[in-house]
């Protein structure tokens, strides 16, 4: 029996159990399942319904209280939050990359508070039964869109089903195998708690199960393939799981070394290769990715050099793209990252040793406690407990070789889920503290003012949709570029058209200023070479050149023609005189703009429509 009696519900509460539900659902598998997608980024409308559904949830949870428990994590986000604010205000990170970061970490660590606040009220199984659902039914129908990616092809039309770019597998309506996994192994995590609760057959079980994991077999997704290894040890160490909970998870490598055979099979059938099959043809066998120069250890040797060079304030936060990519390295990827596919690496490469170091170790507090109360917690409490441990380890798991915490759809729900956990009440004095306002009204107003901040984003990003998919009468392409790169969210799209197309010749300096913080790739680049040497900055020119030389990328090709030729070229093709540190690239003086002309023109790659 816990030490605090549960808090009584205010006048919001019959709304709340009765939109509760339905708020979590909608929540988890609009963002996820939404295929339609306006240019430039694939994903941005997903993230952005994320952040108003998720707010939404909040306002109808409408948090009262702020448990101590949950300092450690919202200390963590906190001050990632103020390294983003520092890398805009004092460093180069442009308003929109760090409006875009805050907003979320911010949007986060009110999940966090949510979550625990509901974990102390009386309806904590429901809030949690509510979440497993909602990550349920969201793997569930990712396994109906995976299953037509790699069957029927044919069937998918890039607005209610996401065409695969990855012949014979899955990838889900996020478009990225790593990510479809997440959902399929949380929805894994979900099947298993409900079905402790009483509230999921153990005929229903029996059926989902091999159906998850199948589904991970077609996405061919290692980080998925290890997932199971973590639901194989929770069913091995958990003696307090039922039989039948307890064999199943043992059993999913299990299963997925039989669907792995099974598509070897078919594909011998329909002389096709299909699902992990499909990732071994294409790598060349088993160890082919190993030798790959985008394989993950590569980019971490690269990241763990940075850190070398930067170890007391790293790189800046956001600024590991910039950094990495204008850094001489040896077997440079021939891929342009802009994450170091390890979260550790990351905070360790853009915020320093020190505050990296305070910011992970607040995380391992957070991850303790929760494990310490799920080990403690007792009947349907110690299920929604461990079940949610097991969620935050899941993505935890994965941000080791991915970054899937840098999306709306997963930081969210894991914030809430780890919330829900870290709220559950442990000892005397385990108090917790009031949030400011009357009853729940600043819960609420917090979570409506968080899903008006995602329709604001959904609005804002309209700026920059217009110049890449513009509809009739939108004006010039010019007069498009200046109004999108008013955003304050999504300057940076805006920036990338201003830099690689004609533009003035201040809007390309401001372009350039910033879209090379988002991320740099061949058109970028080659525009920035070209304003560089008509801004007088020969050597510097040379150098830009040289590190996009370096990623041997075959876009480049018709830029670097005139050098394998052997005639003379342009500063392309000399050499370096000096060595050039991305911080001193970074502030050199962008008002200087370039004369007319000198901003490379179009590609036949462009996207931007005239």
């Amino acid at each position: 029996m816990s030490a605090h009696p549960p808090i009584p519900e205010n006048g919001h509460g019959f709304a709340a159990a009765t939109l509760l539900l339905p708020a979590t659902v909608l929540a988890a598998v609009v963002p996820t399942l939404t295929a339609f997608h306006q240019p430039p980024s694939a994903t941005l409308l997903n993230q952005c319904v994320a952040v108003v559904l998720w707010g939404g949830l909040v306002a109808v949870l409408a948090p009262r209280r702020w448990p101590r428990a949950t300092l450690p994590l919202i200390a963590a986000l906190a001050l990632v939050a103020a390294a983003a604010l520092a890398s805009w205000g004092w460093g180069t990170l442009p308003r929109s990359l760090a409006a875009q970061a805050i907003g979320l970490l911010a949007g986060a660590a009110l999940m966090v508070v949510a979550g625990a606040d509901a974990a102390r009220g009386p309806r904590r199984t429901e809030a949690f039964a509510a979440l497993a659902w909602a990550l349920l039914a969201s793997g569930v129908l990712s396994c109906a869109v995976a299953l037509v990616q790699v069957f029927a092809p044919g069937w998918t039309d890039g607005d209610w089903i996401a065409h695969s770019g990855l012949a014979g597998r899955a990838v889900g309506n996020l478009r990225q195998p790593n990510h479809l996994c997440s959902l399929l192994l949380w929805a894994l995590v979900a099947a298993v708690a409900l079905h402790e609760l009483k509230r999921l057959p153990g005929a229903v079980l029996a059926a989902l199960v091999p159906l998850l994991v199948f589904a991970v077999e077609l996405s061919a997704s290692r980080t998925g393939a290890v997932g199971l290894v973590l639901l194989l040890l929770w069913g091995v160490a958990d003696r307090r799981l039922s039989r039948s909970a307890r064999g199943w998870l043992i059993a999913t490598p299990l299963l997925y070394a039989l669907a792995w055979g099974a598509m070897a099979w078919w594909g011998d059938v329909t002389q096709q290769v299909l699902g992990a099959g499909a990732r071994v043809a294409a790598e060349g066998g088993l160890g082919g990715a190993a030798d790959s120069p985008n394989a993950r250890p590569n980019i971490w040797r690269n990241a763990l050099a940075l850190i070398a060079a930067n170890p007391w304030t790293g790189v800046g936060f956001g600024e590991f793209n910039f950094a990495w990519s204008l850094t001489a390295f040896a077997n440079r990827a021939t891929a342009f990252f802009d994450h170091t596919h390890n979260l550790p690496l990351q905070l360790m490469v853009e915020l320093g040793l020190p505050l990296s170091l305070l910011v992970m170790a607040l995380l391992a507090v957070a991850l303790w406690q929760a494990g310490l109360r799920a080990w403690r917690a007792q009947g349907e409490t110690a299920t929604l407990a461990r079940a949610g441990w097991v969620l935050v380890l899941m993505i935890g798991l994965h941000s080791l070789v991915e970054y899937p915490l840098w999306y709306a759809y997963f930081l969210l729900p894991a914030a809430l889920a780890w919330g829900l956990v870290l709220g559950l009440p442990v000892g005397a004095t385990d108090e917790a503290g009031p949030v400011p306002g009357a009853g729940g009204a600043a819960g609420l107003i917090a979570g409506l003012l968080m899903a008006a901040g995602g329709l604001f984003a959904v609005w804002d990003y309209q700026r920059v949709v217009v110049i890449y998919a513009p509809p009739d009468g939108s004006g010039a392409l010019a007069t498009r570029i200046a109004r999108g790169q008013l955003s304050p969210l999504f300057a940076h799209h805006a920036d990338y058209a201003a830099a690689t197309n004609p533009t003035p010749p201040a809007s390309t300096a401001l372009g350039l200023a910033r879209a090379t913080h988002s991320l740099l790739d061949t058109r970028l680049m080659i525009a920035w070479t070209g304003h560089l040497a008509a801004s007088g900055h020969t050597d510097e020119a040379r150098w830009v050149a040289q590190r996009l030389r370096d990623f041997r990328n075959a876009d480049a090709t018709e830029f670097f023609a005139a050098c394998n030729a052997g005639g003379a070229g342009g500063v392309q093709c000399q050499p370096p005189q000096a060595v050039h540190d991305w911080r001193a690239l970074a502030t050199l003086p962008w008002q200087q703009a370039a004369p007319a002309g000198a901003t490379a023109q179009p590609t036949k790659a462009s996207s931007v429509r005239q």
